[in-house]
């Protein structure tokens, strides 16, 4: 099978991701397993926005269910084998996404952007004016779960570098799955729903089936996403669920790009940094409790000056030396 310069520079970035834990420090691997955590629910929201053409302003909902389930269900004594745990984590933000998806996918636009927030709005409120999840406070997860077979050990999570390889192969299995699937004959109606949904239909095919399954997907890889920041950080609250974490990574799949699956995995890289650049105090002293101004201004920029994301900076590149010839 002939490996093209796309499939070589996904293999050459993980490959990279894989050093990380071996060249850098402790703070710079967490970094990256924030990022790869993110990147994974920017890749779970390009199938909806970039792939399908269904722009969906309540995915945080999903993401957020699956870290409370991971965190509610994980006992305070050790940790829960994951076998069980984290099928029951993503069939939480499925169920969930069924319900909302088989409701919402009946109106389009504006008035479906609408009601995936509002869906989304009620499963926040659910856990932040409630005790079911701790309120306010929110939840710990003390004891990140258990990978055995029997009495075996096959991988401690609770060691950085395991827990980093794990996070890492959670990305590798949702990229090259993603890939898969819109590859198939799935793949091609969600690209054909997304070019002219009414065509589609003439020529005889149920879109919202379509839709439907899309739907779910995308919220159980979102779930997984949400699985895996509940483990890193131990500790989740309501505003994991947040209309801002919706939006917040709605901006990553447009920085990086619609309509690409390593986009995705760009734009979360360059929001995740300058995030982190820009709340440095050591770069920006006390301007950087400002860092959300800085970042608003950079996000405009960047839409401005690259209207197809960081993925067609590249076309620019050669672009410009044909235009000076």
């Amino acid at each position: 099978m002939k490996l093209d310069a796309r499939g070589l520079s996904v293999l050459i970035g993980f490959a990279l991701l894989a050093a990380v834990p071996w060249l850098v420090g402790e703070f710079y691997a967490d970094l990256a397993v924030k990022v790869m955590a993110l990147a994974i629910f920017a890749l779970s929201l390009e199938l909806l926005v970039g792939q399908t053409g269904l722009v969906c302003f309540g995915h945080a909902a999903f993401f957020g269910i699956a870290a409370y389930v991971a965190a509610l269900l994980s006992p305070q004594s050790g940790g829960a084998a994951i076998w069980w745990l984290l099928p029951a984590a993503l069939a939480a933000s499925g169920v969930y996404a069924l319900a909302v998806g088989a409701l919402s996918l009946r109106t389009r636009g504006i008035y479906f952007i609408m009601v995936t927030l509002a869906f989304a709005q009620m499963a926040y409120y659910v856990f932040h004016d409630t005790p079911f999840g701790g309120g306010t406070d929110g939840v710990y997860l003390y004891f990140k779960p258990e990978v055995k077979l029997g009495s075996l050990t096959l991988v401690d999570l609770e060691q950085r570098k395991s827990f980093y390889y794990f996070v890492l192969g959670a990305l590798a299995f949702c990229f090259g799955a993603l890939a898969l699937l819109l590859r198939s004959r799935f793949g091609r109606v969600l690209a054909g729903i997304k070019a002219n949904e009414q065509r589609l239909r003439a020529a005889g095919f149920a879109t919202y089936p379509y839709k439907l399954a899309a739907f779910v997907v995308a919220a159980m890889f979102a779930g997984l996403a949400g699985f895996v920041v509940a483990l890193k950080d131990g500790y989740v609250n309501p505003e994991i669920l947040s209309w801002h974490q919706s939006g917040a990574v709605l901006l990553m799949i447009i920085l990086g790009g619609l309509g690409h699956l390593r986009g995705a995995v760009l734009g979360a890289v360059a929001f995740t940094l300058l995030q982190e650049l820009y709340q440095s105090q050591a770069v920006f002293g006390a301007f950087a409790k400002h860092w959300q101004l800085l970042l608003g201004l950079t996000i405009i920029a960047f839409v401005a000056a690259l209207p197809d994301g960081l993925m067609g900076l590249g076309r620019l590149l050669r672009r410009r030396p044909r235009s000076q010839a």
